[in-house]
């Protein structure tokens, strides 16, 4: 019997990448006879009641046998979950990885390799006395330069390399109450990292990323990237990271510590794959749809 699947991406963003996205594993679910339905996730709307869990859709869309959840939008995730649909990834793995902090203390929980991270106190926006008393003795953790990154954030933006207390001081001020933590500098890597994707039990491609003028190499943000051979103990980092946050698919972004030992940096669990298939001919939805097609066996 035919599967029959939805891709969700969001109806809100601008530019064409989100759709490209959910576009690329719909090819890729093609050519595995799965027949999958592109929807905006604001097409979707969670409707609770005493009769339990249901869908307000804006047309009337076919049950799916699973969800492709190409999107952030962490409620509606959890909404199909608990109507007993397969979700790739899950709400769970989604709310983790979008959440830096909750990143870090699941990999720290683990035991796995990651810049030393001191967590940002809750300030609540609309605060303009912020007490610095608390970061007193933060020189005894971490040395200047550090880096400060929001909780939120994508392709390297909110993230800043502070060089002094005055500098650091500044910057809380101007975050307005949005969570943050402040980050060991691992400046062995500037301007460099590799991004690894991960699907299921492999790591299916890899890029090194270069910037010679930030320490970010970030492709969305200039940097330069070409195509990396990964040892194996950075696929088997890049793989555990990925299960520590119970996430299916993934990329992996690891920096170059002092010894060229490697170090999570970050996780995405719906990471973008053109700039990796541009670097590298890899079809990383390929991947991704067989391993969903093998779940659903």
């Amino acid at each position: 019997m035919e599967k029959h699947g939805w891709i969700i991406y969001n109806g809100h963003l601008p530019g064409g990448k989100f759709l490209e996205f959910a576009e690329w594993m719909q090819d890729s679910a093609t050519k595995l006879d799965l027949s999958t339905r592109i929807i905006k996730n604001n097409h979707l709307l969670s409707l609770l009641s005493s009769e339990g869990n249901s869908i307000i859709e804006r047309a009337k869309f076919e049950r799916p046998d699973f969800v492709l959840f190409g999107d952030k939008d962490i409620h509606l995730a959890k909404q199909l979950e608990l109507m007993n649909i397969p979700v790739f990834n899950s709400s769970e793995a989604i709310e983790i990885s979008d959440n830096k902090i909750t990143t870090y203390q699941r990999l720290a929980e683990k035991g796995l390799p990651i810049p030393k991270t001191i967590v940002g106190p809750k300030i609540f926006a609309g605060v303009t006395d912020i007490d610095t008393s608390g970061f007193n003795h933060l020189e005894d953790y971490l040395n200047f330069p550090i880096v400060v990154k929001e909780a939120y954030g994508s392709f390297g933006e909110q993230v800043y390399l502070i060089k002094s207390r005055q500098e650091l001081f500044l910057k809380l001020a101007r975050l307005e109450g949005r969570p943050f933590v402040l980050q060991e500098f691992i400046s062995s890597s500037y301007g460099k990292d590799i991004r690894l994707n991960v699907v299921g039990d492999q790591v299916v491609a890899s890029m090194l990323r270069t910037s010679s003028n930030d320490f970010r190499a970030n492709v969305s943000a200039g940097g330069k990237m070409e195509i990396y051979h990964p040892s194996l103990q950075e696929k088997e980092l890049a793989i555990a990271a990925t299960k520590a946050i119970g996430a299916d698919f993934s990329g992996v972004d690891l920096l170059f510590g002092p010894d060229d030992e490697p170090i999570v940096c970050e996780i995405n669990s719906n990471a973008h794959i053109r700039n990796i298939y541009e670097c590298t001919k890899i079809n990383v939805a390929n991947y991704i749809m067989d391993y969903i097609c093998s779940k659903l066996k």
